[in-house]
């Protein structure tokens, strides 16, 4: 049996801001150590494949690769990049004719969400290996979660009984009111729906084309204008592959999910109970859930350099992200998420954590032309192919920002309309390009952009290089880039 990895990274987790961003999203965030995109990896590792197919963002790219080189033995993935999102059934379609076309129609397809923590892994390779045999046997498998409660926030799937045997799907249902999901819960009859699937490439395919031909022929059309190449990388490391699409082609496909698609049609679906610990990490509850907590119900995440102090306090969960120390208190507060970015705070009551998606929308629709917009896309520390930048300070006519650049990495050669800048090298080495003269750069040395010229940095020394940027102008915005050259494609 030939065992493929299908790992889908895409969604912004609007209901975990101000942590998740457009541009650094859910699958990125830690939880017990590891990201969940790192995490999904490995449980496809973990049941016998390096066969992997990433499919992201196109933006993503580089937080995926950074993500993979960290790992100790990352497998060799294909990476098909999306322009846009389109919802699962053209991602799931697009993979399944790129694992068709690599390793033929009986491949098995291990379909796992980006953004799902499952503490036991033994658990579930135990589940899937069992979801593989019968999705050799022509079967489209779906993992049932048995519910904990009347949990109106997913998909619901109706089975005979539920039980630990691997049985046939009667129907899957929409997101119920409170009062259906509790008459749900009173048959026994029904699972979560996880969002997680198995089946082979060419039985997958042959559901497509049966029953839903218009998203089969527009991934087949954005496969034929796409681009697919090797991605080269230094000592010797497995080869990735990058397929890129064509955005007009690939937003023809319709923004439709597999379940609408082919799931709730088809009738050779069968349904695997899950038998291991499982969160989708919805809301902030769920994290504070995947936390342990203290002798007063209390959790704390993102720790680094906080110190927390709790008086009276139960059942609240604190995630900081700081640039440096930050002392917290709470005094008096019960059942409470508190969540403390550079540049966001947000406090809710955990009944009403659901609700923070209201907020993304209410500050996309309030700050849509405005600096306050950022606030839902890019993240504090913003992270680029080349390291990562976090603005300290910002203030009419100055801002002030950290910059890391990795080893042996470059920025584009740019420069700006709108402002000069000023940097001062505080760690590692670098060479500073001014104009068409090259300065080598010490900690503690200075450099002066002036308006308009060109210049670029980069790491030549063997640590992290860090500088403090000062940018001074009637206008500070990331669009005031004039890309010359780019390490990155991104001229």
């Amino acid at each position: 049996m030939k065992l493929v990895s299908v790992v889908l990274s895409g969604g912004a987790g609007t209901r975990l801001w101000p942590a998740s961003r457009q541009a650094y999203p859910k699958p990125f965030m830690k939880l017990g150590g590891r990201t969940l995109l790192e995490q999904a990896i490995s449980r496809g590792q973990a049941c016998g494949t390096d066969h992997l197919i990433v499919v992201t963002n196109q933006d993503h790219l580089f937080l995926t690769q950074g993500l993979l080189a960290e790992m100790a033995d990352p497998p060799a993935p294909h990476y098909l990049l999306e322009p846009k999102g389109r919802n699962t059934a053209p991602a799931i379609a697009l993979a399944a004719l790129a694992c068709r076309q690599q390793h033929g129609d009986d491949a098995v397809m291990l379909v796992l969400p980006a953004d799902h923590l499952i503490p036991d892994t033994e658990s579930f390779v135990a589940n899937a290996l069992e979801a593989a045999r019968h999705a050799l046997d022509g079967h489209l498998m779906v993992f049932g979660i048995q519910p904990t409660g009347p949990e109106t926030g997913f998909g619901y799937i109706e089975v005979a009984k539920v039980g630990r045997q691997t049985q046939t799907v009667l129907q899957f249902v929409e997101k119920p009111d409170l009062a259906t999901a509790q008459e749900y819960l009173a048959t026994g009859r029904y699972y979560w729906n996880s969002g997680m699937f198995c089946f082979t490439a060419g039985t997958l395919l042959t559901a497509l084309e049966q029953l839903a031909p218009d998203v089969l022929s527009a991934a087949q059309q954005a496969m034929e204008y796409a681009q697919t190449k090797p991605m080269s990388l230094p000592d010797g490391a497995a080869t990735p592959l990058v397929t890129r699409f064509e955005t007009h082609s690939f937003g023809k496909q319709p923004d439709i999910s597999i379940d609408y698609a082919v799931m709730e049609r088809a009738k050779n679906v069968m349904l695997v109970p899950a038998r291991f610990g499982w969160s989708d990490v919805g809301a902030w509850p769920a994290v504070a859930q995947a936390h342990t907590p203290d002798a007063s119900g209390n959790t704390l995440g993102a720790a680094e350099h906080i110190d927390w102090v709790a008086v009276n306090t139960t059942g609240t969960h604190v995630h900081i992200d700081s640039h440096g120390h930050k002392v917290v208190a709470t005094v008096g507060v019960k059942d409470l998420v508190v969540v403390d970015t550079p540049d966001a705070l947000l406090v809710t009551s955990k009944q009403e954590a659901q609700n923070v998606k209201r907020v993304v929308d209410a500050l996309k629709e309030r700050h849509a032309n405005s600096p306050q917009y950022q606030s839902t896309v890019l993240p504090p520390e913003v992270h680029r192919p080349w390291g990562t930048y976090a603005t300290l300070k910002e203030e009419e006519g100055y801002k002030v920002k950290r910059i890391t650049v990795r080893p042996g990495q470059s920025l584009s050669l740019q420069y700006h309309h709108q402002r000069a800048e000023h940097w001062v090298v505080v760690r590692g080495r670098g060479l500073v390009q001014i104009g068409d003269v090259e300065y080598p750069t010490r900690p503690g040395e200075y450099r002066h952009i002036p308006l308009q010229e060109k210049h670029r940095l980069t790491n030549t020394g063997h640590d992290e290089l860090v500088l403090i940027e000062v940018q001074c102008g009637d206008y500070l915005g990331e669009d005031d880039i004039v890309r010359l050259s780019d390490t990155y494609g991104r001229v």
